[in-house]
């Protein structure tokens, strides 16, 4: 029954075109959203029996995927709590997409083909989630990939959507040559690439013979020799993983393919920013939690580059104009802070801001794609306003999906004693805030780093989120007349998928705080994360020291336990408000922590207020003025894209173009190819040389050969 969810994803894309061939298209859609939808019904099924349930489930062993020599990989179904997790949230986003895809996709000649490839790119990714180990994810990974390219380029008629998705492959690939490579260490090490396998050799220290080694070493501390520096061992494989995370999660340095990915339809967006691709990273680093906690520099790392990549990313959307791309950013500095919670080991932190976050931001991008919808596919939020009354409906699910994402709550109130008392992105941003403040505070690497710029990405997201709900809906229209008189009709397919979303936005936080970081914590991960009393707070408890733990092995499942390891809470000043809740173990954190995501949250509302809702015109220069030396710098998106391009890309073609024009064809054309041609013509111009036509020469030809033969018998015989 469990295979269910992973293959009929896999049925509907591979029937979805066939079968509109003979019933027409709306057949392939209805056929797709069905095997979606009973995909989705076990998933929470799944989700309820063994997160919720604890109720531990067998790996499913399917078949066997490759066999050489003493290598071999299994295609299976791992079912623990982090996978549970992974698959309502992928299910459940695709579901709604594919339904939103209806209405939106409507007009389009090629939907049995775009719902081909969503039913496809969701197969992938639950591949990937359901993996057992990481032959079989990387299958998933790359899978994800490919789908992703067909997406991003569907309207291949247009060349940005062309480029944009060539920019998303390409750029890909080098985050997936890190991953590859460290696949390969891991083989290299561990002889397996089984989960059970790796993760049981580190938490259990076991002694372990590299390939090639004369003797082995404990893991946790066993370096290697590349290239004469002596490598700790853990370290380059968690670096390495990191690396393809941080491609296929769109982190800093590796981003810039996310924004250029809007030129898919509005329900592309969707489903890669929700819930699959950009989330696959995340899960990535989590899966591999019993890695990171043994590889300290590998972690900080993480943490580095996360919370570098929630500023940078809510710098940059403050002065985007396009709609789509104000919320891709916003997706791109989300991320950033699901990994910085990473970094610092709050892993079951990060899991439960990709949980609420798919809820919000699908709701975002889908509420988007009925503005453009509506506005005759117009994405430039400076030719809209005005439109709350022509869309009275989309207008109140965004207002539900800008108070999730910018945190509105209320600090310290908590329902049952424990339960924090706000929208989605409240509990779980705050939580990881929180996190990174305790992880400072426990010395951890860039995590007191990571709290800053949690802070002042929670100011920034706050205002671009108010800043898109300012200049679309509210003061005179800029659409033109036409527009704003003759709106395109939102369908009750595109209208429908947004009320589920709104509710998870509203209540997903509280409902899943005491699974995910409450006190019901270690039942519900159930091994599944590497934990370290994660009974402890309004935010897990964070490791003083990564590697310090231990964590007992494998049960009979295969299930990584943990035993109690707890940290001491860090010695605060005297005013201090507690979020321990009821279980007592957490920590204590000043007052002034717990209330400074709520203060940035009103500070970038009230700063998009005053600037687009009060005076004549919504589009006055402000703080940033266009022209400005800062303006410019954001505006042009830090000019990572001019600087890649000046790097990278024209180097690489003026290389490609010297090789094609002197290597290609001056030299292998000219001596290869053209050159055998060439002789084979020359040949046969002088093989028609001799043929002139005449029979005198013929005739002289023939005396001559006569002449000769006889010369040569006459000399053989007088020898």
């Amino acid at each position: 029954m469990e295979l269910l969810i992973v293959l009929l994803p896999l049925f509907g894309a591979l029937l979805a075109m066939p079968l509109a061939n003979v019933m027409g298209a709306r057949a392939s859609e209805l056929l797709t959203i069905v095997f979606l939808a009973v995909s989705c019904l076990l998933s929470w099924w799944v989700f309820f029996d063994v997160a919720i349930g604890h109720h531990v489930r067998e790996t499913i062993q399917v078949f066997t995927f490759i066999e050489s020599g003493n290598f071999k990989a299994e295609w299976a179904m791992r079912l623990d709590s982090l996978t549970a997790v992974m698959l309502v949230v992928v299910t459940t986003v695709s579901t709604l997409v594919h339904v939103y895809s209806v209405g939106y996709m409507h007009d389009d000649n090629s939907r049995p083909r775009f719902f081909a490839y969503l039913s496809l790119f969701t197969f992938a990714m639950l591949c990937l989630v359901t993996a057992d180990n990481f032959i079989q994810l990387f299958f998933g990974w790359e899978g994800v990939g490919l789908a992703s390219y067909l997406l991003i380029g569907f309207y291949h008629h247009k060349k940005s959507a062309n480029d944009a998705a060539i920019k998303a492959f390409v750029v890909n690939r080098i985050g997936d040559f890190g991953l590859v490579l460290g696949i390969m260490a891991i083989f290299f090490v561990f002889g397996s690439v089984q989960f059970d396998d790796v993760f049981q050799a580190i938490t259990s220290n076991q002694m372990v013979a590299p390939f090639g080694a004369t003797a082995a070493a404990p893991i946790q501390t066993m370096s290697f020799n590349f290239l004469g520096a002596n490598l700790h061992a853990l370290t380059v494989i968690g670096i390495l993983l990191f690396i393809g995370a941080m491609g296929k999660s769109a982190q800093f340095l590796l981003h810039t393919w996310l924004p250029d990915a809007m030129e898919g339809p509005t329900p592309v967006s969707a489903l890669i920013h929700a819930a699959t691709m950009v989330t696959a990273g995340v899960f990535l680093v989590c899966r591999c939690s019993f890695i990171y906690e043994y590889a300290p520099v590998a972690a900080g790392m993480i943490t580095l580059v996360g919370a570098i990549t929630a500023f940078f990313a809510a710098t940059v959307g403050l002065l985007q104009d396009d709609i789509k791309k104000v919320v891709a950013y916003s997706t791109c500095s989300q991320l950033g802070y699901m990994f910085f919670a990473a970094g610092v080991g709050a892993y079951n932190v990060a899991m439960f801001h990709l949980f609420t976050h798919a809820f919000f931001k699908a709701l975002l991008f889908l509420g988007s794609g009925c503005v453009i919808h509506a506005l005759h596919h117009e994405q430039d939020m400076k030719k809209m306003g005005g439109i709350r009354g022509m869309l009275p409906f989309t207008y109140l699910m965004m207002i539900i999906g800008t108070i999730a994402i910018t945190g509105v709550g209320i600090p310290g109130l908590k329902l049952f004693g424990e339960i924090p008392f706000g929208t989605a992105g409240f509990v779980s941003k705050d939580l990881i805030i929180e996190s990174a403040f305790a992880g400072g505070e426990a010395g951890l690497r860039f995590g007191n780093f990571a709290f800053v710029m949690g802070i002042l990405a929670a100011v920034m997201t706050s205002f671009y989120s108010w800043r898109l709900i300012f200049l679309t809906f509210h003061r005179k229209p800029r659409a033109p007349a036409e527009h704003m008189r003759h709106p395109h009709h939102v369908s009750d397919w595109m209208l429908g998928p947004l009320l589920p979303l709104a509710l998870g936005g509203l209540i997903a936080g509280m409902f899943g705080y005491s699974h995910f970081a409450g006190k019901n914590a270690s039942d519900f991960w159930a091994g599944s994360l590497y934990q370290e009393n994660l009974v402890a707070t309004h935010g897990p408890a964070v490791a003083g020291d990564h590697g310090a733990a231990q964590v007992t092995p494998a049960d009979d499942h295969g299930t990584l336990t943990a035993q109690d390891h707890s940290v001491p809470a860090a010695d605060h000043a005297a005013s201090t408000g507690d979020h321990a809740g009821e279980n007592g173990g957490g920590h204590d954190f000043p007052v002034w922590v717990i209330w400074a995501p709520f203060a940035a949250m009103i500070l970038g509302f009230g700063t998009a207020f005053m600037h687009y809702m009060r005076g004549s015109s919504a589009l006055r220069p402000g703080i940033l003025i266009p022209g400005g030396m800062i303006h410019d710098f954001l505006k042009n998106k830090w000019y990572f894209d001019e600087l890649y391009r000046a790097i990278f890309v024209k180097p690489t073609a003026a290389i490609a173009r010297l090789l094609w024009k002197q290597g290609d064809e001056r030299v292998i054309d000219r001596f290869g190819p053209d050159g055998l041609t060439g002789l084979a013509g020359w040949g046969a111009k002088m093989m028609v040389r001799l043929q002139s036509g005449y029979i005198y020469t013929y005739a002289f030809a023939m005396l001559i050969g006569i002449a000769v033969f006889l010369l040569i018998i006459l000399t053989g015989g007088n020898a």
